[in-house]
């Protein structure tokens, strides 16, 4: 399995990263009504709650992007460069988004976008 498939696995498992750091040490959790506990909650963990959401929106389509990278044998070194960097900027851009740095999480998102689109046009090039 190459490296940007990797990155799949890890970009998909960063959602649930962000919902645990939303309920980590947190000892009135209600694990019956999870999404009403989370909406109600404020400061980092209202954000790192944000975060997943964001997390699973930006997954589908980095996701479809390194797919269509493998189908079409878009240039592994750029392909798995992208997926690593698309995942390094998903980690910034939750780190960000926890400790309230919304200028440098912009960036971060930023970044990870870009990877996305460059995902789509190597593959574009490639099928060409």
């Amino acid at each position: 399995m190459t490296t940007a498939l990797w990155c799949i696995l890890i970009a998909g498992l960063l959602p649930y990263i962000c919902a645990g750091i939303a309920k980590w040490g947190f000892h009135d959790f209600d694990n019956n009504n999870p999404r009403q506990w989370l909406a109600n909650q404020t400061g980092f963990r209202a954000r790192a709650n944000a975060a997943q959401h964001n997390s699973f929106e930006a997954f589908p389509f980095f996701a479809a992007a390194v797919i269509i990278a493998s189908f079409t044998h878009a240039p592994s070194a750029w392909m798995n460069s992208l997926a690593i960097l698309f995942v390094i900027a998903r980690v910034g851009f939750i780190v960000c988004y926890v400790m309230d740095k919304p200028n440098v999480r912009t960036l971060c998102w930023t970044v990870g976008v870009s990877c996305v689109i460059a995902l789509f046009i190597i593959s574009g090039m490639q099928a060409a």
